[in-house]
């Protein structure tokens, strides 16, 4: 353990698997105190099990309620906030406009704007107050969707280009006061990230891909196929005072697609 963030109070949103457990674990290492905001019941009972120290508020991130509650039971527990990280997010599995039944999209554009943006809004609303407090710092989870064609469908990636706007946009607003970053991660080995109900694909976990490692390391320079855990250091160092100096910026875990030819 170095320290990163050490002494840091933390929330994370959309805590129970893939990158935002992963960030639970990395922040607990680098020395930060964490609280969480999960849906899925088994996952919270998983996560309590595996660390008591971690305050887990249950309930949906779509919601006013359960962020206000999350913030209220981390600053019980740590009498104050520092860093908010929100990882909560919905796959459309490559769904074209047209592949998409008309009759669906109203449904299926609220349910994917509601789960990867609005949960965003909802969660930095309620830590502001407190985050403003501390002068903290906010991270946003992006995606290499949100910057190159192919990695999602017309769903997905024009929610992820609205977090790249909510990032820019925060940043410029809540500047001196708060910090606002994004994390941008590529492809994801153990990821739990499941598709759009309204779309009959709730089921499907995209982290049970087959072949799944072969094919990301096979699309990027560096030949890697990263996991959450790797994403989740890029998260520990826009939290990190190290860090101090950047706002409304993005980091990259992504194997360096961005120079693929």
């Amino acid at each position: 353990m170095s320290g990163w963030v050490e002494g840091k109070r933390a929330l994370v949103v959309g805590a129970g698997s893939g990158i935002g457990r992963a960030v639970v674990d990395a922040f607990r290492a680098e020395g930060a105190r964490v609280a969480a905001l999960e849906l899925d019941p088994a996952k919270c009972r998983a996560l309590r099990e595996a660390a008591p120290d971690v305050p887990v508020t249950e309930g949906d991130a779509t919601t006013k309620d359960a962020n206000e509650r999350a913030v209220a039971r981390a600053l019980t527990a740590f009498g104050g906030l520092d860093v908010l990280v929100n990882c909560v997010g919905i796959f459309d599995y490559y769904q074209g406009l047209a592949e998409l039944d008309a009759d669906l999209i109203d449904t299926a554009f609220g349910e994917m704007f509601a789960v990867n943006v609005k949960t965003q809004l909802h969660s930095v609303k309620a830590a502001l107050p407190a985050l403003r407090a501390s002068r903290g710092s906010v991270v946003l989870t992006e995606s290499t969707s949100g910057y190159y064609p192919g990695r999602g469908g017309v769903l997905y990636v024009s929610s992820k280009f609205a977090v790249r706007g909510l990032v820019t946009a925060l940043a410029h607003e809540l500047a001196p006061d708060i910090r606002v970053n994004g994390v941008a991660p590529g492809g994801t080995l153990d990821t739990d990230l499941r598709g759009l109900d309204s779309l009959g694909l709730r089921t499907r976990s995209l982290g049970d891909t087959p072949g799944r490692a072969g094919e990301l390391a096979g699309r990027v320079p560096l030949k890697v196929a990263l996991t959450a855990t790797d994403h989740a250091w890029s998260y520990v160092y826009l939290a990190s005072d190290r860090a101090r100096g950047i706002t409304g910026g993005a980091v990259h875990p992504d194997g360096g697609i961005g120079v693929k030819s």
